[in-house]
């Protein structure tokens, strides 16, 4: 009897890297995987692989969604499992020379994709009364990574929006983490680069180490964290640092009134 035995997984950008990877983890542990990517041949052979079901799919199109949904509902009676993974980098560090192209197309998958993808999943898992949603982050999601700005301004999105969703997710019986990994052996990171990684004996990521993480948050009980994924060390949550409260006499610490959103949520 597998961990997952029953249970229905959508995995997008699932086609290569870490998303074919936690497809394959997934369906080892039982599950039964809709495999969801615009690569179609590579989607097809990932999806045969673990005897799922491929949707091609444009994740910041909501009607892709709409789509990935009911093929899970319609074909598998319902969905418990989301992994978000599809993104994609400008390449371009000069915010000066980023063109509109390159913005918008990073945009659509980084961000889009999981807005729309958790407003599409939720209904579905809460038909099922609960179930476990992760997004790809990165540790540009937690640090200031110049080499790619727009990239980390999407990848602190996704950190952001974890955490906020949390607590209303989780009365719905539903957690969602973020995996924030480090550099991974994945085609994001182009050949160069790995070469340059490789002379200095930096180690990449093997993909199936972040797919671990993932079930790992899938399985667990742990809501609205967001994993660091290093090389040879265990997934650990990250802890933000407490916000400092409002400097008034008397008054240093204190929350604010009860009714504003966010006032019973101390940050961590």
């Amino acid at each position: 009897m597998g961990a997952l035995d029953g249970k229905v997984a959508v995995v997008t950008g699932a086609a290569s890297g870490i998303g074919r990877a936690t497809a394959t983890l997934l369906a080892e542990k039982g599950a039964t995987v809709v495999v969801a990517d615009l690569a179609a041949e590579a989607g097809e052979e990932a999806a045969a692989q673990v005897k799922g079901r491929f949707m091609r799919a444009d994740v910041a199109d909501p009607a892709g969604w709409e789509a990935i949904v009911d093929a899970a509902e319609g074909e598998f009676g319902g969905l418990d499992l989301a992994y978000l993974n599809a993104g994609v980098t400008t390449g371009e560090a000069d915010i000066t020379r980023l063109t509109d192209a390159q913005y918008r197309r990073i945009m659509g998958p980084n961000v889009d994709g999981v807005v729309f993808g958790l407003r599409a999943v939720v209904p579905a898992m809460s038909r099922r009364g609960g179930g476990a949603v992760v997004a790809t982050a990165s540790l540009a999601g937690l640090i200031a990574f110049d080499a790619d700005p727009v990239y980390t301004l999407t990848k602190h999105a996704v950190v952001g929006l974890v955490r906020a969703l949390a607590p209303q997710l989780q009365a719905r019986g539903i957690t969602v983490n973020a995996v924030c990994p480090g550099i991974v052996d994945t085609p994001l990171v182009g050949d160069e680069a790995k070469r340059l990684l490789q002379q200095a004996q930096f180690p990449l990521i093997a993909p199936r180490q972040v797919a671990e993480a993932v079930l790992a948050c899938m399985t667990g009980s742990v809501t609205g964290e967001a994993f660091v994924c290093q090389a040879g060390r265990e997934p650990v949550p990250y802890r933000f640092p407490r916000v400092p409260g409002p400097r008034l006499e008397g008054a240093e610490g204190r929350l604010p009134p009860a009714g504003l959103a966010g006032a019973d949520q101390v940050p961590r």
